[in-house]
């Protein structure tokens, strides 16, 4: 496997352009438990377009029925985010997969095309949001299910908030 960067131009234009819209290559999910990792997801893979279709713990889309649960849930988002980092020792897979990676860092490390998640004070995250702008350090954000684009970090209402740094993804 090999390291590729990731386009962060590429994902913020994909952003740009479905923020207000949908897609009609992927299922909108607004009715049924939100559309904001499907959306975040589809921004990722503008960027790197790799996915990883390890089954149960990968990160892929080919249609409603058949995706990884990385792909629209926040949690299942973050953890394959988290997971396939890796290390120069994991062996090749999960963990050291095909897909992206990222890293958990502080709000003032967020680039264009990062994503933020919002928790609740219980621990539950619930949201994912691009970062698609600053204005005076402050991330500008994109989302579904409640549509935005450019919408300041400060405007949203959240108990905790975590911050994924995209460090690239691995392709064959």
């Amino acid at each position: 496997m090999r390291v590729i960067p990731y386009n962060r131009t590429a994902a913020v234009a994909y952003a740009r352009r479905w923020a207000f819209a949908r897609n009609p290559a992927y299922y909108d999910f607004s009715g049924i438990g939100g559309d904001c990792t499907n959306f975040a997801s589809q921004c990722l893979f503008a960027g790197c377009n790799v996915m990883n279709y390890t089954p149960d713990v990968g990160w892929f889309y080919n249609s409603p029925t058949d995706r990884a649960a990385a792909w629209t849930g926040v949690e299942f988002f973050y953890r394959f985010l988290m997971n396939n980092r890796g290390s120069p020792n994991t062996p090749v897979g999960v963990g050291n997969g095909a897909g992206p990676f990222a890293e958990d860092v502080g709000i003032e490390q967020l680039e264009l095309g990062d994503f933020v998640q919002f928790g609740r004070q219980t621990g539950d995250f619930y949201h994912t949001p691009i970062v698609v702008g600053f204005s005076g350090g402050e991330p500008l954000l994109a989302a579904h299910t409640y549509d935005a684009f450019d919408r300041p970090l400060s405007s949203y209402r959240f108990d905790r908030l975590r911050c994924l740094h995209i460090l690239g993804a691995r392709t064959d």
